[in-house]
């Protein structure tokens, strides 16, 4: 027999229509208030934009043999969707579904209803469809298809299904719970967000569930030097002795450095100081209009060279071990090379590259911005305010995740009227940092547009000529497999630039995700394969997998290449610095 559907609760309905109404209210006299100012300036050329979907179609155009063999294609497909569509239960395979950790289309009605079923599978044939005629365009500029690739994929994360009151079965049936009630409070949400200046979809998580300091990134611990561009935090050892060599952590730019440090059964931190290492890290400042000409080399001395200096001072230790993610793994290279030109690779114990790229070869959808005429307008574009603003830094990221980052926040705030879950990893997201003038200029054309870094000699930093065969030091690379940001296999393809046999393993899920893999938790897993090869897919075909988070493997790993016998737990300052004020610091906190 079939359950009668649920009726709607008259008095609950009135009673969240009379508060959606009076929020309404409360978020109109806030927007008029503070109206959002428009601006159309831009990071990026637009001219370019409208270019490169040119000469892409051109190229698509170009092939007129292939183009009727992808229509062909496409009738067949649409043919059999349709065929499918009427008979399910004969159907062996559907003629197409979501691809892995696309959550939009989760609610059950996307497959017991047949209209939502059909919406669905329009919706996923037709992006498949319009992305293969993207992709068969014989335009053969990287920046150019990858720029017509991601507006594709913007206007197809758009036009879902699932964005539509009308056409998403969630919203629908809470729409008729409420009375509509959702919508007035969801359009009050809408209008709160844009009175703050910072653009629509800003709330991704429950920012007051958490606090800096007190249930994140509060790993005891404290502020051990501090200059113009960073402070470095030391821990407090919880083993009663400790590894010989200290451990370096080395953040980007772009967000702050607790992202290894959130909630302590998450924390990296906090794990690798049970695990007995004595750990610093470098916590950069967050920059303003003063800090405008502060660039690479700026960060590599004043920053990780120097900071390289205080852990040594502190510890006594002759050399450090270094890590960093992201950004902070290329700087951290940088740095290494400086050091091996000057004849200080001593200095070094051991680097680790998590995420970060040395080759930027294939930078996958950011490619897309990695031409002459993309960098002339960023350059235009901060060349006011002295650096480029977090908040455009947070969208360019967002964007290349539309999905989760966007569209998800868009339907549950403004059509759904439902509170952000609480989320560390999204609260640290959130948090960014601005990235001043000079560095982007640099990092932009030297590293990103020209590629020189992993040319022997042709960046010249602090005087050096950069050669990263020169670093002989054990090294690992540690890319993540569904890296959205650095794909594993560019990550994979530095290793063959530093001297020595660099180690690579390559972690589970994404760029963030994979790398807070607490062990409890038994997540992702982790592949190792010591074959030499300069080839990813052939290394990844003979990896071995294993289970569980890749930290203990890593931590071994220092180990085994720690010469020194372990040492007495070490005090904050080592009786060398001061410490200035308990950890996180004033820099992340922004006091």
């Amino acid at each position: 027999m079939t359950k009668p559907p649920k009726m709607p609760n008259p008095q609950a309905s009135i009673d969240y229509l009379t508060d959606a109404c009076a929020k309404l209210s409360g978020a109109m006299q806030h927007f008029l208030q503070n109206p959002p100012s428009l601006s159309m300036a831009t990071s990026y050329d637009t001219s370019a934009v409208l270019a490169a979907m040119t000469d892409v179609m051109t190229g698509v155009m170009a092939q007129p043999q292939r183009l009727i063999e992808t229509q062909m294609k496409a009738f067949d497909e649409w043919s059999r969707m349709w065929q499918d569509m009427w008979t399910p239960g004969l159907a062996a395979k559907p003629a197409v579904a979501p691809e892995r950790g696309d959550r939009r289309f989760s609610d059950a009605d996307w497959e017991s209803s047949p209209f939502f079923r059909s919406l669905k599978d329009s919706h996923l044939l037709a992006a498949r469809h319009l992305r293969e005629f993207v992709q068969s365009s014989t335009e053969e500029d990287k920046s150019k298809r990858a720029m017509a690739e991601l507006i594709v994929e913007q206007y197809l994360n758009a036009v879902s299904p699932t964005n539509f009151i009308l056409t998403n079965p969630q919203v629908m049936r809470r729409t008729i719970d409420t009375c509509g009630a959702n919508l007035i409070a969801g359009f009050a949400n809408m209008l709160e967000d844009l009175a703050t200046g910072r653009g629509i979809v800003q709330r991704r998580t429950d920012d007051g569930a958490f606090r800096l300091g007190e249930n994140l990134a509060c790993t005891p611990g404290g502020v051990v030097f501090q200059n113009h561009l960073m402070q470095i935090n030391q821990y407090t050892a919880t083993t009663a002795s400790v590894r010989a060599r200290p451990l370096l952590y080395v953040p980007p730019l772009v967000n702050k450095y607790y992202m290894i440090d959130l909630q302590p059964a998450s924390s990296l931190v906090k794990w690798l100081v049970d695990q007995g290492h004595t750990v610093f890290v470098v916590s950069w400042v967050d920059p303003d209009e003063s800090h405008r000409d502060c660039g690479v080399e700026d960060y590599v001395g004043t920053g990780v060279i120097e900071a390289i200096e205080q852990v040594r001072k502190v510890t006594g230790s002759d050399a450090v071990d270094l890590f960093g993610f992201c950004m902070g793994g290329t700087l951290l290279s940088m740095a290494t090379a400086v050091l091996a030109a000057r004849g200080e690779l001593d200095k070094v114990g051991s680097a680790t590259l998590i995420g970060a790229l040395v080759d930027f070869t294939d930078m996958m959808e950011w490619s897309a911005f990695v031409n002459d005429a993309h960098v002339d307008a960023l350059d235009v574009h901060i060349g006011d305010k002295g650096y480029i603003a977090k908040d455009e830094l947070q969208r360019l990221f967002s964007m290349m995740r539309a999905n989760d980052l966007i569209w998800s926040s868009y339907i549950s705030h403004y059509l759904l009227d439902k509170e952000a879950p609480p989320s560390d990893l999204l609260f640290w997201f959130e948090d960014g940092s601005h990235i001043p003038e000079a560095f982007l200029r640099t990092y932009n054309r030297k590293l990103l547009l020209e590629d020189k870094l992993r040319e022997p000699g042709a960046v010249t930093l602090l005087g050096e000529h950069l050669d990263l065969t020169q670093i002989t030091v054990p090294v690992t690379i540690i890319g993540l497999k569904d890296d959205h940001v650095s794909s594993w296999k560019s990550v994979f393809r530095g290793r063959q630039y530093f001297g020595g046999e660099p180690i690579y393993i390559l972690g589970g899920s994404g760029h963030n995700a994979g790398v807070i893999n607490h062990p409890s938790r038994k997540k992702h897993g982790f592949w190792t394969n010591a074959d030499k090869t300069t080839d990813a897919d052939a290394w990844f075909a003979g990896a071995q997998k294993h289970e569980g988070s890749w930290w203990p493997h890593w931590s071994d790993w220092l180990y085994a290449n720690d010469p020194g016998e372990e040492v007495p737990a070490r005090k904050l300052g080592g009786g060398k610095l001061k410490v200035l004020e308990k950890a996180p610091g004033s820099y992340v906190l922004g006091a």
